[in-house]
């Protein structure tokens, strides 16, 4: 991973509002001339930086060199715009540019990505108050988070105004394409999940369970950094009162809980009645042409969306479920199911049992997180497990077993790929456990190294 570590220069391309467009097919802008100094997911594949993958980067660098770190989260927060935005990803340079298909080189600034920095973030933050530093290297800190509060600050906003949901305490991911034919079910690629399947037809009625649980996280580490820092009364009362609004455990589950079966589910405009068929489509020419194209069956009503995957587990992964509910218990059902998540090799992305498992989205599109089992996904949930594990409460022991079980499997699994293949892998088959995607992917895989260690985030 710290071969990976680049410094890239350049300007990213924006996107602009179609009102402001000033000459018809110029729908872009140029951003500021910027640096970025940061870790990659892959330097031969993917030589940019991406937000949400960086604040996995970080969980590991930080343990290495906690200055690289800071270093490399302030290069971040300070691309930040008036708004409070951070473009999702940062393609600056000829390297970067030779690896990003056309498509992809645009950035929206109505399009988030998970803070993930606040992952990082909060650990600090942990290890400072425990005194786990030493005394130059905590004041060095301090005098970052000190310097880093106002674009905190500024990103914290622009998440909790631009992607706010209908109801109080909802937020949905935007970006989502309203129109396509194209797609079975129109990516989210601001929620870092891309084809994780969603409801079925975007609109803003949508709440999306994950973005709600990243906002807590991130409330909740804005608070510390206040308290930490003994900023303004008004400052701390601010964020503890929206960590303290997302954390409510009966309007979470008010929102997002399948009581049939103990799982968090998006709600939106929804059918499962969509394929994807060949028509034949009239061109405007003499040759019509032969497509594949969404066929939409049933007429969609708003309702919890029933696909179970890694979304389902984000109250779990960000430990917002009491230990002694017995949502937990039925959390740790669905994880340790072989029809649903669970594998021999690790957790797969999204239920056996989902009318999307293994579906492709598009002619062109095959499964991304649709079954395959992804590293950091997985960290996080052994994160959880190995929290629940030492929690007096019911469910102790059978988070423990889970624990051990789901651990081994991923240490297991990733360490025999890179001894057959020499390589860390963007993702792991489920059924057979063997690595896919891209290779040489020692960002957020290299995680593993945290599993090895049991390096896990501390109350």
């Amino acid at each position: 991973m710290l071969g990976g570590i680049g410094y890239f220069f350049g300007q990213s391309k924006i996107s602009l509002p179609s009102t402001s467009t000033p000459n018809a097919g110029d729908n872009s802008v140029l951003y500021w001339p910027a640096e970025l100094y940061t870790a990659v997911p892959s330097r031969p594949f993917f030589p940019r930086g991406f937000l949400w993958d960086e604040g996995f980067h970080q969980l590991l660098i930080w343990r290495w060199d906690v200055y690289i770190s800071l270093d490399i989260i302030g290069h971040w927060l300070d691309l930040i715009n008036i708004d409070g935005w951070i473009p999702r990803e940062l393609i600056l340079g000829a390297e970067a540019l030779s690896k990003v298909p056309e498509e992809f080189v645009l950035q929206h600034p109505t399009n988030g990505n998970p803070p993930t920095l606040f992952l990082a973030l909060r650990d600090l933050i942990s290890k400072l108050k425990k005194e786990k530093f030493a005394a130059t290297e905590a004041r060095d800190i301090s005098v970052f988070l000190d310097r880093a509060f106002v674009r905190l600050e500024a990103w914290f906003k622009w998440f909790n105004t631009t992607q706010a949901g209908k109801e109080m305490g909802s937020y949905y991911w935007h970006g989502r394409d309203t129109a396509t034919t194209r797609e079975l079910n129109p990516k989210t690629l601001s929620s870092g999940l891309d084809d994780y399947p969603r409801a079925s037809h975007p609109s803003e009625d949508e709440r999306h369970v994950d973005l709600r649980c990243w906002m807590h996280l991130a409330a909740d580490s804005m608070h510390s950094i206040a308290e930490l820092l003994k900023m303004d009364k008004a400052i701390k009362k601010e964020y503890s009162s929206t960590a303290k609004l997302l954390s409510d455990f009966e309007l979470l589950n008010k929102m997002h809980l399948d009581t049939a079966n103990g799982a968090y589910c998006d709600y939106g405009n929804h059918t499962e009645k969509v394929q994807l068929t060949w028509k034949i489509v009239e061109t405007g020419s003499n040759y019509p042409r032969r497509e594949f194209v969404r066929e939409v069956l049933e007429k969609p009503v708003l309702q919890l969306v029933p696909h179970l995957g890694y979304v389902s587990l984000f109250p779990f992964i960000l430990r917002l479920i009491p230990p002694d509910s017995q949502i937990l218990e039925s959390q740790l059902d669905l994880i340790s199911n072989k029809s649903i998540l669970w594998t021999d090799f690790g957790l797969r992305s999204l239920s056996k049992t989902s009318s999307m498992y293994m579906k492709r989205n598009t002619e062109h599109d095959a499964p991304y997180w649709r079954g395959p089992i992804w590293i950091p996904l997985n960290y996080l949930i052994v994160s959880s497990l190995h929290h629940y594990s030492q929690e007096p409460g019911p469910y102790r022991e059978r988070a423990k077993t889970v624990y051990n079980e789901l651990r081994s499997n991923l240490i297991r699994n990733i360490v025999g790929n890179y001894k057959r293949t020499g390589y860390l892998w963007e993702q792991y088959d489920q059924k057979k456990g063997k690595g896919k995607g891209a290779r040489l992917f020692t960002g957020w895989t290299a995680t593993v190294l945290l599993i090895m260690a049991e390096a896990y985030h501390e109350v």
